[in-house]
């Protein structure tokens, strides 16, 4: 799925030229690239390549994406690990969303691991909290 204008994950770059690639089957060369173009695939509504990026071991059977929250920012905070030649990472990120409730902000340290070669979302970093 490529969306035409700019890559909802805010890197300036064309969805073509950013996360489109990775949503059309190229490896994410980072953890960090892999989480932007999860946020990308969000606001897309491409529950399809979320399921894809999710590690089998914590992926859900299903994922029933709310059509009515609109994902409207991406910002990474902190990275930790993650880089080409990395095994596992750590994203940390804000994610700003509007939904029925009004705006909303979703501050996560994800971990992010590789799985046949590929980098895939792993899980919460648990124990965490914004701020510590």
């Amino acid at each position: 799925m490529t969306a035409p204008g700019p890559c909802p994950c805010g890197s300036g770059r064309d969805h073509a030229a950013c996360c489109g690639p990775i949503h059309a089957g190229r490896p994410a060369p980072t953890a960090e690239a892999l989480m932007r173009s999860r946020f990308s695939a969000f606001a897309l509504g491409d529950a399809a390549y979320l399921l894809r990026s999710w590690h089998p071991s914590t992926r859900p059977a299903v994922l029933d994406l709310d059509d009515v929250v609109v994902w409207r920012r991406l910002q990474i905070v902190d990275t930790d690990a993650g880089g080409p030649d990395d095994a596992e990472g750590v994203v940390e990120f804000r994610a700003s969303y509007r939904g029925p409730e009004g705006a909303g902000l979703l501050h996560e340290r994800s971990r992010f691991v590789r799985h046949d070669g590929r980098w895939v979302y792993l899980d919460v970093v648990t124990g965490w909290a914004p701020g510590t």
